[in-house]
């Protein structure tokens, strides 16, 4: 196995985590924005009243891309597994 074999497993190992994450992520910052233009337009400073809302949306957009998540998940470590017999050159 070579260096530039390696590095491109962990290149696409992060790849992958990167595309598995990023709507989670994005689900996020777009629940925080909002949340903070709520706080500022109706003056409340509740911490909860900040997290709770993120917190619902970040749920929700894991349990609606949770079926997206496992097939991509499940191509990319059956890609992997189906390639030990060169990686272990």
């Amino acid at each position: 196995m070579t260096p530039d074999s390696v590095v491109q497993i962990v290149r696409e190992m992060l790849m992958v985590t990167f595309m598995l994450s990023a709507p989670i992520l994005a689900v996020g910052l777009a629940a925080s924005i909002v949340m903070s233009l709520m706080q500022i337009v109706t003056s409340i400073q509740d911490s909860t009243f900040s997290t709770v809302p993120r917190l619902c949306a970040v749920l929700a957009a894991l349990v609606f891309s949770m079926p997206w998540i496992l097939h991509k998940a499940i191509a990319y470590t059956t890609s992997i597994f189906g390639n030990l017999s060169r990686y272990g050159q």
